[in-house]
């Protein structure tokens, strides 16, 4: 079985140790490497343990000939562009259940006209793992507010709208936000 598993966690900018200490139970730096360089055989379980560890599905770490994968033609840094090293490829994402989109249809702050934003909705009880990151939060009447979740006192939420100038917004008590996950953006 080919694997993506160095890939992905390389995409995500995690460390071998990183993957071990993430995995559950915990494993070593020396095993995630060896399950990365096909030198150990990847079970179903090991592919599940390392999933569950960079938070994607199983199937993202399986090169399938059916699925597109993207090679890494350069890498750029301030320094400039130069080839990888080894042969590097990109996962695409593969949709999860439950993601929301955003288009954004006029310039405003950091996001230009045709920008997509996909969004994963979370709980109320999730709520923390939004802040200091753009939501978007439903309010009466199929209305929404949108902008960078600031602070959150009990049910309540404030929120600052992107551009300059904007006031902050404070939403009671909504049933779920969109935590924004990843920006699609055509130049």
């Amino acid at each position: 079985m080919i694997t993506a598993i160095r890939e992905v966690r390389r995409a995500r900018g995690l460390t071998l140790d990183d993957v071990a200490r993430r995995c559950d139970p915990p494993t070593t730096a020396q095993t995630i490497g060896r399950l990365e360089t096909g030198t150990r055989t990847v079970s179903v379980a090991w592919l599940n343990r390392i999933a569950r560890a960079l938070e994607v599905e199983a199937a993202d770490l399986v090169r399938l000939p059916e699925r597109p994968d993207l090679p890494v033609a350069a890498l750029v840094d301030r320094e400039g562009a130069w080839a990888p090293q080894r042969p590097e490829h990109i996962v695409p994402p593969a949709l999860q259940p439950g993601l929301i989109a955003v288009r954004v249809t006029g310039g405003v702050g950091d996001y230009r006209a045709g920008d997509e934003l996909w969004c994963e909705r979370l709980a109320p009880d999730a709520f923390g793992r939004a802040l200091n990151r753009d939501v978007l939060v439903p309010r009466p009447a199929g209305r929404f507010a949108f902008g960078r979740l600031i602070d959150r006192e009990g049910g309540r939420l404030h929120l600052l709208p992107p551009g300059s100038g904007a006031r902050q917004q404070v939403i009671a008590d909504p049933p779920w936000l969109a935590l924004a996950i990843r920006l699609v953006r055509v130049l």
